[in-house]
C-alpha cells in the first residue's frame, strides 16, 4: 500500500482526533487510532468510549489497507516533518512514513483488538453546522463542571417540534439559545459540555446531519464523523426560573457595561463571591464593589424603563461578564427583585437569552 497525501490535511485531522484520544489508558489499544486506506482516500477515526471520532483525509491511495497505530506518537512526527507531501507506506506490518529528506518506521498494532466503531448511514435532522457551533458556544459558560452535578455538566437539546434550543445551567445561572426552526418529531437530550466542545471544534461552514439513537447522538459535519454518549437523567424544569413580573428594565452596551464590571470587581471581595453591587437610578447605573484593600465605584448613563423608579442588587462579577460574552449589542436587563433572578437578553440576536441569581446580602 502507497499513499501520498498532504501534510497540513493530515495534521489537521490527527490533531482533532489527538484531543479525543488518552494519550494513556488501562486499555492500551484506545490510545491507537486507525486508518482506513481506501480509493476515496484516508478515513483516521479513534475513540474514548464517550466519543467515537472518524476524520476523512483526501489522498491519493494506491491498495487498500487498514492499520492501528500509536495515535500521538504519530501525531507529532507528522507534525514534525519538513516537507509538504507526506508518502505512507505499508507493508510486513510496519507503516514507513516518508517527507523531503526524513524517513521512519512505525510498529503497527493489532487490528483485530481494535473496537469497531460504527457511524449511522441516515440522518434524523439537519442543521447549520455554523448557527449550531454558535448556539452551543454562547450557552457553554453555564453548564456545571463538577461530577456530583450530574446532568448540570451537560447541555439539554430539544431538537425538532416547533424549535430547536440549547440549554445550560449549573444552578446559579441559565442560559438559553433559539436557533433555526424545528424540524419533524421533538426529541430531548443532554450532551456531556465536554462533548460539546469537541462538536463546536469540527464544526464548519454548511450543513450537518444528527441521528439521534438510544443514549447516543451521532453527527455527520464536513468531513468528520462523531458519536457522542449522552448523559442519563431528565434536566430540570428551567422554564420556570425565568422571572415574568418585570419591575425595573435597562439598556445599554453589552461590551461597555462588561468592562465596567472588569474594572470595579479588581476590588471585589474574592471571600464573597467577587460582588459588585448594581444600583438602578434616575436612568444611571451605579457599579460598585469593595474589598480589604479599598473600593472602587463606576457610574454607566442606561436607559431605563419600569414601574420601579430604582433597584439595588449584588452580583458575582464572573457571572454577569460570562452572561455578557455572547451579546454583540446592546443588552437589555430585566430585574424581577433585589433577591429574584434577572435577565441578560441580546437585542441584536433574539434568540439569546441568560438569567443570573443574584447575591443574598
Amino acid at each position: 500500500m502507497n499513499i501520498q497525501v498532504t501534510k497540513k490535511f493530515l495534521s489537521d485531522s490527527l490533531g482533532i482526533l489527538e484531543r479525543i484520544i488518552p494519550a494513556r489508558s488501562s486499555n492500551p489499544v484506545l490510545t491507537h487510532l486507525k486508518i482506513d486506506a481506501t480509493e476515496r482516500g484516508l478515513f483516521l477515526s479513534g475513540t474514548n468510549l464517550e466519543i467515537d471520532l472518524e476524520a476523512f483525509v483526501p489522498a491519493q491511495v494506491d491498495g487498500e489497507a487498514s492499520i492501528v497505530l500509536p495515535a500521538h506518537l504519530f501525531a507529532q512526527i507528522v507534525r514534525n516533518l519538513g516537507g509538504e507531501l507526506v508518502e505512507l507506506n505499508y507493508a510486513g506490518g510496519e507503516l514507513s512514513v516518508q517527507s523531503a529528506g526524513f524517513k521512519t518506521k512505525l510498529q503497527t498494532g493489532d487490528l483485530e483488538a481494535y473496537p469497531s466503531l460504527n457511524f449511522p448511514s441516515h440522518s434524523d435532522l439537519t442543521l447549520d453546522a455554523r448557527d449550531l457551533a454558535r448556539s452551543l458556544s454562547s450557552v457553554r459558560y453555564a453548564a456545571a463542571n463538577e461530577a456530583f452535578q450530574a446532568v448540570f455538566r451537560g447541555i439539554k437539546f430539544e431538537l425538532g417540534g416547533n424549535r430547536s434550543r440549547v440549554v445550560a445551567s449549573d444552578g446559579y445561572r441559565l442560559a438559553i439559545r433559539d436557533f433555526g426552526a424545528g424540524q419533524g418529531e421533538a426529541h430531548n437530550l443532554i450532551l456531556p459540555a465536554r462533548s460539546a466542545d469537541e462538536l463546536v471544534r469540527v464544526l464548519r461552514e454548511g450543513e450537518v446531519k444528527l441521528t439521534l439513537g438510544g443514549n447516543t447522538l451521532s453527527v455527520a459535519a464536513d468531513r468528520v464523523r462523531m458519536n457522542l454518549k449522552l448523559l442519563d437523567g431528565d434536566f430540570p424544569d428551567y422554564e420556570r426560573v425565568v422571572p415574568s413580573d418585570i419591575k425595573l428594565s435597562v439598556r445599554l452596551p453589552a461590551a461597555q457595561l462588561k468592562e465596567s464590571v472588569s474594572r470595579v470587581a479588581v476590588l471585589a471581595d474574592k471571600n464573597a463571591n467577587n460582588r459588585v453591587e448594581f444600583l438602578v437610578s434616575e436612568g444611571k447605573l451605579q457599579l460598585a464593589a469593595e474589598g480589604d484593600y479599598g473600593r472602587a465605584q463606576d457610574t454607566l448613563e442606561v436607559d431605563q424603563s419600569g414601574n420601579d423608579a430604582a433597584m439595588s442588587l449584588g452580583f458575582n462579577a464572573k457571572f454577569v461578564t460570562d452572561a455578557l460574552g455572547p451579546i454583540d449589542g446592546d443588552v437589555l436587563i430585566q430585574l424581577s427583585g433585589p433577591t429574584t433572578p434577572a435577565m441578560f437578553k441580546s437585542l441584536d440576536d433574539s434568540g439569546y437569552l441568560a438569567v443570573v441569581v443574584p447575591l443574598r446580602v
